[in-house]
């Protein structure tokens, strides 16, 4: 381990890839080039919040906090070796093509290579300050956004979701002024820079906006990098495959997206600037998570009336943004069929991914000959979800007890008192077909809960919990945040005293903003 000025930096984009030939901040359209050199704004009174180790370790770096690094990570002070950039990239927001985007308030201050496997990490200041892509906006980021930020992205690693990593969370000292509804009341909030940690933030719209341009070149130049750093396997010789790489991308996303809904995820706003190309959940933004199951929620009150990203609608978001890709690679084929097959091919890999996830969330596993049972039960399982208020997370636990049965299954309820006798007697209906396939399956009860208690959750970052999290560390505790991660790092696992983590949304909760709804407005 070593102290921030002496990682092993490195500078592939900076060096390989074609830059904005100016060098300040001011605000531009940036051409011919991926990305613009620039430096983080100074912040009046760094303070930092969270270090996480093992982030730390990944990229070789003392979680001992000193001075020097808590300035680095508050974007006051760049050390020999770094060599800060915003990049440049296009995308569609809901649907509609936006134009140039770019870090807006996102600055990479260096690439560092791993000691231990040689892995490159890239680490991303967000919230540092204004950059030539900001447009209208002041480059900053409140505390709220951040923490979740933070919080969501070590979450998803340890459910074993495909994500970014978040190595800090600094309070700058300066407020922020943000309108949180978009009602016309904006209000100053406590200022924060998270420091984001990935291989690679590349997403479609690296490629989108080359396209768009009519740039062949800087779009060949990228691509080359691109399969060169991390699909080696699709480039030989010269001769990039494209189609090989682009389906490799598509399968990636399909099931990045399947895991999503696996743990009941929403990212609300999958933007084809939001969709990596190493196929990782990237950018938490207004994110939620699924407390009652239901398909049509969407946590962005952005999209509240559009539902665009709503939970059930992202598995044919993601084949929309991969078709959007691919327009964008097609300056570089001749032959579009195997872009095309691809993209037609998603919805037999996703649905092949989630139902093999499904059933494995109810301890089970795909066999042929079950094949058309399996989807009755699975069928079946999904209506009475979104009949009857349901909490997703709890269910799936409740499930693995030993015979359940609708007293096992109470409290996972959130008006078990409502439920109709029509609507019990489908419940027992549908664990009594339950109950048949397990002692198909052969198993014993006591591996049904090994199985199931390994891939379904006890503890996720419900919206409510997080929001109780930003709260008490806007009013000065600096201890919730730290309880909240570290019991998020074991979320397979029951946790004597942690009970309070893993209970039903309370009612306060129901239509409170952060807990019900969010807003881009970070």
């Amino acid at each position: 381990m070593t102290d921030i000025a002496h990682l092993p930096f490195t500078q592939r984009f900076v060096h390989e890839l074609p830059a904005d030939p100016k060098t300040d901040n001011s605000l531009r359209q940036v051409l011919r080039a991926c990305y613009s050199h620039v430096q983080p704004t100074h912040v009046a009174r760094p303070e930092l919040l969270v270090l996480v180790p093992e982030v730390a370790a990944l990229i070789g770096l003392d979680p001992e906090p000193t001075k020097e690094l808590v300035e680095v990570l508050a974007g006051n002070r760049i050390v020999d070796g770094m060599a800060p950039y915003a990049a440049c990239y296009g995308g569609h927001q809901f649907g509609t093509w936006a134009g140039q985007l770019g870090d807006g308030r996102a600055i990479t201050i260096a690439e560092v290579t791993a000691p231990s496997d040689g892995d490159i990490w890239e680490l991303q200041l967000k919230g540092a300050g204004p950059t030539p892509y900001s447009r209208r906006a002041d480059g900053r980021a409140v505390l709220r956004s951040s923490l979740r930020e933070l919080v969501c992205s070590e979450a998803m690693f340890h459910l074993g979701v495909p994500t970014t990593r978040a190595l800090s969370l600094v309070l700058t000292g300066e407020p922020v002024q943000r309108d949180f509804l978009y009602d016309g009341h904006p209000k100053l909030e406590p200022g924060a820079v998270v420091c984001r940690v990935a291989p690679s933030f590349l997403r479609f719209g690296s490629y989108e906006i080359h396209s768009a341009r009519e740039d062949q070149e800087t779009l060949e130049k990228l691509v080359r990098f691109t399969l060169a750093k991390y699909y080696p396997q699709h480039i030989a010789n010269g001769q990039m495959d494209i189609a090989g790489w682009f389906d490799e991308v598509m399968r990636k996303t399909a099931f990045m997206v399947s895991e999503w809904m696996r743990v009941g995820f929403v990212h609300g706003v999958m933007n084809t600037d939001n969709m990596s190309i190493l196929g990782l959940t990237i950018d938490y933004g207004p994110y939620g998570w699924i407390e009652s199951f239901d398909l049509d929620w969407t946590p962005n009150i952005t999209d509240a009336s559009g539902r665009r990203y709503r939970f059930g609608a992202q598995p044919q978001v993601a084949q929309w943004n991969l078709a959007q890709l691919a327009r964008a690679l097609s300056w570089l084929v001749e032959d579009l069929d195997p872009l095309r097959a691809t993209i037609d091919a998603y919805a037999r890999e996703f649905s092949s991914l989630y139902r093999h996830t499904m059933l494995r969330k109810l301890g089970l596993v795909a066999h042929a000959q079950h094949a058309t049972g399996d989807d009755d039960l699975l069928t079946d399982l999904g209506a009475l979800l979104v009949e009857i208020e349901t909490d997703m997370t709890l269910f799936f636990r409740y499930l693995a007890e030993p015979n359940p049965s609708l007293v096992t299954l109470h409290d996972a309820y959130y008006a078990p008192d409502q439920i109709t006798a029509v609507q019990r007697a489908q419940i027992e209906r549908w664990l009594m077909a339950y109950a048949h396939r397990v002692r198909v399956e052969g198993i014993s009860e006591e591996e049904r809960r090994t199985r199931m208690d390994s891939i379904n959750p006890l503890y996720v970052p419900r919206n409510y919990l997080v929001q109780e999290v930003i709260e008490a560390t806007e009013a000065g505790d600096r201890t919730q945040l730290l309880e909240l991660l570290d019991v998020l790092r074991r979320p397979y696992t029951q946790q004597p005293g942690k009970e309070r983590f893993a209970k039903k949304r309370p009612d306060w909760a129901r239509h409170k903003p952060g807990c019900s709804m969010l807003s881009c407005s970070s």
